[in-house]
């Protein structure tokens, strides 16, 4: 059978250099367990468990690239994983096939055994950030389940506190290029010209989840099925509340604060 593996004569020196510096300095950081899901990241570290919660729009996805970065994590999207090991044709992978071909949900027992073996990858040896899961109460509870036969909890919760009107303002201002996945803001970081990408000229498109409408849905779904999961770790004393009304450079410095 042939293999999939690229022989390490074949990976261009810089490319090695790079990754050995990476994992020089990646030596030295503390274990993070980060979960980002519908925007929120939980820390399922064993000593320091964190969740980050909030709305779309709150800032969640600003900050994760760089605590991702700062503690050397790996980005473990749930539906990514899904699709990874239906094409893998794992146990779990021909379960979840079964289900979508079915056009049912894959069940939350499912994704927690995918998140599982997810977890143990190489990569993920400081930890990891989830996203996606949990987005409810008895998703969460199903998480804590499979982390406490770890000997891992849910020690700390970061809310993305934001009214609702910022979000509003924040989202349906978004414009991108959509060859290149450049980003504009009609208000924050408008492009030169309105409606025109910088670069190349051509017009800008909004998507359709950052319409008014659609975040009505969003924001509903969220305050229905996530804000329980926010009370669900308040009851264990685990919630922390953050400001992310504020500039990004200002909610990094509260989320650094709490991981210190």
């Amino acid at each position: 059978m042939a293999s999939s593996a690229v022989a390490l004569e074949d990976v261009h020196s810089l490319d090695i250099m790079t990754e050995l510096l990476r994992r020089m300095k990646c030596s030295s950081k503390p274990d993070k367990r980060l979960i980002l899901l519908m925007g929120c990241l939980i820390n399922l570290q064993r000593v320091l468990s964190l969740r980050f919660v909030g709305p779309p729009g709150s800032g969640k996805g600003t900050q994760s690239p760089i605590i991702k970065d700062e503690y050397c994590l790996c980005h473990l999207a749930t539906g990514d994983m899904l699709r990874a090991a239906v094409a893998a044709k794992t146990p779990l992978g021909i379960k979840a096939k079964e289900a979508m071909e079915k056009a049912k949900l894959v069940s939350d027992d499912l994704v927690v055994g995918i998140i599982d073996e997810a977890m143990k990858k190489p990569s993920c040896q400081k930890g990891f950030i989830l996203d996606g899961f949990p987005r409810t109460v008895v998703q969460a509870e199903k998480l804590d389940g499979m982390l406490l036969k770890q000997g891992a909890k849910i020690d700390k919760v970061l809310n993305f506190a934001v009214d609702d009107a910022i979000l509003e303002e924040r989202i349906t201002g978004r414009w991108i290029h959509p060859s290149s996945g450049r980003s504009y803001h009609t208000k924050f970081a408008p492009p030169k010209v309105p409606g025109v990408d910088d670069v190349t000229g051509e017009p800008l498109i909004q998507r359709k989840d950052d319409t008014a409408e659609v975040l009505k849905s969003r924001l509903e779904a969220f305050h229905r099925q996530t804000e329980p999961v926010i009370d669900y770790y308040s009851k264990k004393g685990a919630v922390a509340q953050l400001h992310a009304e504020k500039a990004p450079k200002e909610v990094t410095v509260e989320v650094q604060k709490v991981l210190s």
